[in-house]
């Protein structure tokens, strides 16, 4: 499925997921919408335009001003799946890479869902859900340069620039896989029997990493030396993981209870629990205003929340069914599953966030 602590300069995100809400008008380029403020801090725009088909997750790259984003359509085996190069200005496309095949009797091909950049070593790390395994790419040429097997129902996938980590969650097998991000070798493993390890985020000064455990209602925490994880209880559903920009506060979009929990990681606690709509999927944190982003997957509707107090700044309607944010710079990126583009096609937005 990115708001991930990032290094200086460096950016990376990721998140997957399901159900209904509204479309907004479309035209060949973005089309700015007005948000709906439910408080202070508001005056959001929403600008959307149609890219392809089956779009899951996008990854900004500061290093190139590029967003990557993921698609794949259909029921293994899936033939149709592409990695995007989006222009983040106009929403175009600007170019396209089709993984490699992996059955040519079928055309099936190593489908790409969950996504985050590594600008350090300008590559693009995908996680390849019906394959068990992630891959890496080329930012320059949209060269694939492997494929690492053995990451169980690979879900997401984050990059810890400063400590030459990439993590990826196994949610088949409750395990969080640590890569190497200049060798791409093997470098952690850790696993938490009956759990399913969903979306991640790290610390990027201590390289701490966090996944959120859907099976459980937990997160789950792996530090850098220690191969014993601590268990961190949170919301209901928990699907998707953010941090605040200190690293001291970890949020949770909870899909089964249709919100956001803000948990202090020190005390090991839920400390606000916020509404903000059915099927909420995926998180992000604004580390420009420490507000906090979820997509909700049934209203058809990204929420910001002020963290701090608990309470819900302002509504803003997407596509239907959002399946992923990400913040940089004060701007969010969403992608849908709407199916409301002019030749099916589901939309990217870009959210220029209000303070």
């Amino acid at each position: 499925m990115t708001s991930l602590t990032c290094r200086i300069r460096r950016t990376a995100a990721v998140a997957v997921a399901l159900a209904a809400g509204s479309a907004l008008a479309l035209t060949g380029t973005a089309s700015a919408q007005p948000g709906q403020s439910t408080g202070k801090g508001s005056g959001s725009t929403v600008e959307s335009a149609p890219l392809v088909k089956g779009l899951y997750q996008s990854a900004y790259s500061e290093r190139n001003n590029v967003l990557w984003a993921t698609s794949a359509v259909g029921r293994p085996p899936v033939t149709t799946s592409s990695l995007l190069k989006v222009d983040p200005r106009t929403l175009k496309v600007k170019a396209s890479y089709t993984p490699p095949v992996t059955n040519a009797e079928t055309g099936a091909v190593e489908a790409v869902y969950g996504i985050a950049v590594d600008d350090e070593h300008n590559t693009v790390w995908t996680t390849n859900t019906r394959d068990n395994s992630v891959a890496v790419y080329d930012q320059r040429t949209g060269k694939h340069l492997v494929s690492l097997p053995g990451v169980n129902h690979a879900r997401e996938i984050v990059v810890d620039a400063k400590h030459n980590t990439a993590w990826a969650s196994s949610f088949g097998d409750g395990t969080v896989v640590a890569f190497d991000t200049r060798t791409f070798k093997e470098k952690k493993r850790v696993t938490v029997e009956g759990s399913g390890p969903a979306g991640l985020a790290v610390n990027a000064r201590t390289g701490t990493a966090y996944a959120a455990d859907l099976n459980g209602d937990r997160i789950i925490e792996i530090t850098r030396k220690s191969e014993s994880p601590r268990l961190i209880p949170t919301g209901d559903g928990p699907i998707s993981i953010a941090l605040s920009k200190d690293g001291r506060t970890a949020y949770t979009a909870d899909q089964a209870a249709g919100g956001l929990s803000v948990i202090d990681l020190k005390k090991g606690a839920v400390t606000k629990s916020v509404p903000t709509g059915a099927g909420a999927l995926s998180v992000a944190t604004d580390r420009r205003t420490g507000s906090v982003l979820v997509a909700n997957r049934t209203p058809g509707t990204v929420t910001v929340v002020d963290p701090a107090k608990g309470t819900v700044v302002e509504t803003l309607a997407t596509g239907a069914n959002p399946n992923h944010v990400q913040v940089t710079g004060g701007t969010a990126f969403v992608v849908d599953k709407s199916g409301t583009g002019p030749e099916g096609q589901d939309q990217a937005h870009r959210i220029r966030i209000g303070r």
